[in-house]
């Protein structure tokens, strides 16, 4: 009697095995509510689940963007020049430093010049007899003004400065046959006032002369400046400042032919010192040299400026991004989501990065989600429903078979959409160990009641 007790018990406790526990599974067909279609999860397949619209949510444009470097030009001049050569007792030889070679190239016409133009001028055959005199009559004089242009009567303002005679040749031209005018002209520069160099001390004319189509040299400067007046001529040097660097000839090697002609260039100063000591030549270029230091403190005001602006961009953009990762930890940012259910290690939801897709292998392997002890590698499903308003209740059903570990690779390349699921099988005896668990304790309290009774 009493075995008969035990036995039924038993039997009861396995019959309500089904009401236990229930094992979730993909099954492909319809229910009346789903229509589960399941596809085997491989690349050719995988390029088909790839094919859906997709456009990741971008970060906000302040997370690509950069202080920069402020939104004007630098002020201030190059390099500082120099201080003052310190006072020197004068020794038996005069120290020489020359300038580097100036590479000679084509007259760039500048602001300030004044461009002659000639044109032929009709008239009888005496007059045309006397070309040169017809000529003279229509030569017309045309100054380079601040903007680099000329105005022509009837053409119109033409832009010249930093032309070489030919190329400011072919530019009029072209202006003339567009305002069709006889184009038969010639041109040529008439006062050469754009590039120039500044003399001064113990010469007869202190002044400036200009640099014409030829190149000029320091001793025709010179020459063009009343010579050189100073009685002693053993102490005597030609000092030449240009782009802040003070250069020095003795006057000796100058004109005896032992140091080779130094052709000068735009902006050079020229002082004939009769001492040593450089008194003079310190008083003389030392308006330059203020000149400079004031631009170079204007030059370190703009950096301190700009420093300051970029600063300011700086801390605006840090406090938006800051902002925005605040509001991300609170969750107040639409975010897209996959959402992970089965044999996982930790149900929820993977967040879909900012900026590029996830793929399946990310979310099973970065999230920690597959579990090697009770996980059916065989079964791990992507489910995705159909995005066609007249077909919702539909959804796919990509079944990755990972027994064979070659299949992950796959997983690297299916790419995941907002609101897919991942679901992972369990394996058969892990459905019976959990099954086991539940109907146990019902057979021992069972068993147990059975005895007592």
């Amino acid at each position: 009697m009493f075995r008969h007790l035990i036995m039924g018990t038993l039997m009861l406790g396995l019959s309500g095995c089904g009401a236990a526990y229930f094992s979730p599974s993909v099954t492909a067909g319809s229910d009346g509510s789903t229509k589960v279609r399941v596809l085997p999860l491989t690349p050719s397949n995988a390029l088909i689940a790839n094919q859906s619209n997709y456009r990741p949510k971008d970060l906000p444009g302040a997370f690509f963007q950069t202080a920069g470097s402020g939104g004007g030009a630098v002020r201030g001049a190059g390099a500082v020049p120099p201080g003052p050569t310190d006072l020197e007792q004068r020794p038996a030889r005069l120290e020489r430093r020359l300038p580097p070679v100036v590479v000679q190239g084509s007259y760039d016409i500048g602001v300030g010049d004044v461009l002659l133009l000639a044109t032929p001028q009709a008239g009888s055959t005496v007059e045309e007899l006397s070309g040169l005199l017809a000529a003279q009559n229509r030569r017309q004089g045309y100054t380079v003004q601040d903007d680099g242009a000329i105005a022509i009567p009837d053409i119109g303002r033409v832009q010249v400065a930093g032309l070489t005679l030919e190329e400011a040749e072919a530019e009029l031209f072209q202006r003339l046959v567009a305002a069709q005018i006889d184009p038969t002209f010639s041109v040529e520069v008439a006062e050469f006032n754009s590039k120039r160099v500044s003399i001064g001390g113990a010469v007869g004319q202190p002044g400036v002369a200009p640099i014409a189509l030829t190149p000029l040299f320091l001793q025709e400067a010179i020459a063009s400046a009343g010579g050189i007046r100073a009685e002693d001529l053993d102490f005597v040097s030609v000092r030449i400042y240009r782009d802040g660097t003070l250069y020095q000839v003795p006057v000796r090697d100058l004109y005896s032919g032992a140091v080779p002609r130094i052709q000068l260039t735009d902006g050079d100063s020229i002082f004939v010192d009769t001492e040593y000591e450089l008194s003079q030549a310190q008083a003389y270029f030392s308006e330059q040299i203020q000149l400079a230091q004031f631009r170079q403190q204007s030059r370190v005001q703009a950096l301190n400026e700009l420093q300051a602006e970029v600063n300011l961009r700086r801390a605006a953009l840090n406090e938006s991004r800051s902002n925005f990762q605040a509001r991300v930890s609170l969750d107040a940012v639409n975010r897209d989501y996959v959402y992970l259910v089965g044999e996982v290690s930790s149900p929820g939801r993977f967040t879909l990065p900012f900026g590029r897709e996830a793929t399946l292998a990310d979310v099973l392997f970065g999230e920690g989600a597959f579990d090697n002890r009770t996980a059916n590698p065989r079964q791990i499903y992507v489910l995705r429903g159909s995005t066609n308003p007249r077909d919702f209740a539909a959804l796919d059903a990509w079944q990755l078979d990972a027994s064979n570990a070659a299949n992950f690779l796959v997983a690297t390349r299916f790419e995941m959409r907002p609101n897919d699921v991942i679901f992972i099988a369990e394996q058969p005896v892990t459905r019976w160990n959990r099954v086991v668990s539940q109907v146990t304790p019902q057979l021992i309290n069972a068993g147990v009641g059975a005895v007592t009774n």
